[in-house]
């Protein structure tokens, strides 16, 4: 069984953000790049999905420039058996081309299951594992809260919430696609022996430039901006009795909210 997992650097949520002067990105400079949160439950899953399978290897991939194979080699010393690193060099991307960059390359490894998280937190899109799961023509579930493998190992029943706390449970015939969250699992820690493992796995590297074919971009971002600065909140003082008639009066005059 060959398991992969699609995996994104993004921005630390706790990096300052600047926008570029003309308003088309954000400086990358200073920034802080981390996994993306929910990858790392995709990760975890594929690794668990591993162990009960017995013969299977996990291959992590990830599109973008060269500093997203320490995003990688994190996977690794997680437990990955080894990963591909798309260049993205020379391209623009928007989640089309980036699904059908994916696709070609899940394509190629022929997978029999994908996981991946649900959204990444940088711009929320949260649509290329959709996108790749129909240019490849297999099902995908997103969100998925329980994951279970049948014993013919073709095929998974998955748990998903929706509304009102039902929840939705789907038969689902391999190969698939699977978006992840909090709550599915919990992601290991790379255990030291793991770390100094991931540095002689091997990473291969894909030209997006080779693989996008004449791919191009459907959609823009443009004006980058930053939201108003939140004015500073007010301390009330008093009794129980002052405070609530001052907070009243604030929500009335000031906010206007009642």
């Amino acid at each position: 069984m060959k398991i992969g997992v699609f995996v994104k650097q993004v921005p630390d949520t706790e990096t300052k953000i600047r926008t570029k002067a003309d308003g088309s990105g954000i400086e990358i400079d200073g920034v802080k790049f981390i996994v993306n949160p929910y990858d790392e439950f995709a990760i975890e899953e594929a690794l668990k999905t591993k162990e009960k399978a017995g013969a299977a290897e996990v291959v992590i991939l990830s599109l973008g420039p060269t500093r997203v194979v320490e995003a990688l080699r994190s996977g690794l010393a997680m437990g990955a058996d080894r990963a591909i690193h798309i260049d993205d060099s020379g391209i623009v991307l928007d989640s089309f081309v980036t699904a059908k960059i994916l696709a070609k390359t899940a394509e190629t490894e022929k997978f029999d299951l994908i996981f991946c998280g649900k959204q990444a937190i940088d711009d929320d899109a949260a649509q290329v594992p959709q996108m790749v799961a129909e240019l490849l023509n297999i099902p995908h579930v997103m969100v998925i809260e329980k994951f279970e493998m049948n014993a013919e190992k073709n095929g998974v029943v998955v748990h998903r919430r929706i509304g009102g706390g039902a929840k939705e449970v789907y038969d689902v015939k391999l190969p698939a696609i699977f978006g992840c969250e909090k709550g599915l699992n919990t992601p290991r820690y790379a255990s030291l022996p793991g770390i100094m493992k991931a540095r002689s796995k091997p990473v291969t590297t894909l030209k997006a430039l080779e693989l996008m074919g004449d791919s191009k971009p459907r959609t823009g971002n443009r004006n980058y901006r930053l939201p108003p600065e939140r004015p500073a909140g007010k301390m009330l003082q008093g009794t129980p009795e002052e405070v609530a008639k001052e907070l009243v009066r604030l929500l009335r005059e000031e906010a206007k909210v009642i």
